[in-house]
């Protein structure tokens, strides 16, 4: 088993908001035969649904005369897959913490990387309508796009999600008589660059803490030494009720200080304490 407690934070729903947030506001512009006054203008309706559905309405009905909820121009796109991506995993022990209150924190280890794999149609009657519209995503593709997206807004963590256009295929359908409407489909594929989060766990603010050093003329056994000497160092936020973003210093407090007139050496076993009458090891 992986866990008991249950966790949800929606975030393949957010990447897939993400995605289509960017395509909900093409708009379309119709002009005149000698292209000099607009005529009409709309905005491209959007949906979440695969290729074939609308492909198959679209046959079933090719001259677009019935009474339906359906119409071209039109765009949908859906997820086609996801995949683990190696290349930007992070240490998975490096966690991210956030304030929950005057007395808890938040921590979550770090997000999960995983590439999105989309699919969109852009369905068309004619030639002019399908450039148009493509002339209004392509530009922003050099080859990738950045959303940023606040995924746990309780951890204070927005991250970029490179959105990566791979190609752009065009197809037209000609099937029927003469008389019959032929459409045009234009497909464009899209790799997301985007995270799964862990589980969200809850401790207590770290207020104090406590450093033992002990000192032993015996460097083979350094706690029973009789010689032994503990000095304890006990380090607390100054004010002790200081929150993770206030500005705070600290405060220490010795126990069994060393003398005044010793000193602590770097050599390359360790540390030494030196005082006036002799050299120690020192653990700490």
């Amino acid at each position: 088993m992986l866990q008991n407690r249950h966790f949800y934070h929606r975030t393949i729903r957010k990447v897939v908001v993400a995605f289509g947030t960017l395509f909900n506001n093409i708009q379309l512009i119709r002009y005149t035969k000698d292209l000099s006054q607009e005529k009409e203008r709309f905005r491209v309706p959007l949906s979440y649904g695969s290729k074939e559905k609308y492909v198959t309405r679209l046959f079933s009905d090719p001259n677009l005369i019935k009474s339906v909820a359906i119409v071209v121009p039109r765009i949908s796109f859906e997820m086609t897959g996801l995949s683990y991506d190696s290349g930007r995993k992070q240490i998975s022990s490096i966690r991210n913490f956030s304030a929950n209150n005057s007395t808890r924190l938040n921590t979550q280890f770090v997000p999960i990387p995983y590439n999105f794999d989309f699919s969109m149609s852009i369905f068309v009657r004619n030639t002019e309508d399908g450039t148009q519209i493509l002339e209004q995503i392509l530009p922003y593709f050099t080859p990738d796009f950045n959303v940023t997206v606040d995924f746990i807004p309780g951890m204070d963590q927005k991250y970029d999600l490179p959105i990566i256009l791979n190609s752009v295929n065009t197809t037209t359908e000609y099937e029927g008589d003469f008389l019959s409407t032929r459409y045009i489909t234009w497909d464009l594929e899209f790799t997301v660059k985007g995270y799964i989060w862990p589980s969200l766990n809850t401790g207590k603010y770290i207020r104090q803490a406590n450093t033992n050093i002990i000192v032993s003329q015996d460097p083979t056994n350094y706690i029973e030494s009789a010689n032994s000497i503990v000095s304890e160092l006990k380090t607390t936020p100054s004010p002790i009720t200081a929150e993770p973003d206030d500005e705070f210093g600290f405060s220490e407090e010795y126990t069994n200080p060393f003398e005044p007139e010793s000193i602590i050496l770097l050599t390359e076993d360790g540390f030494e304490l030196v005082t006036e009458d002799a050299r120690y090891k020192l653990e700490a």
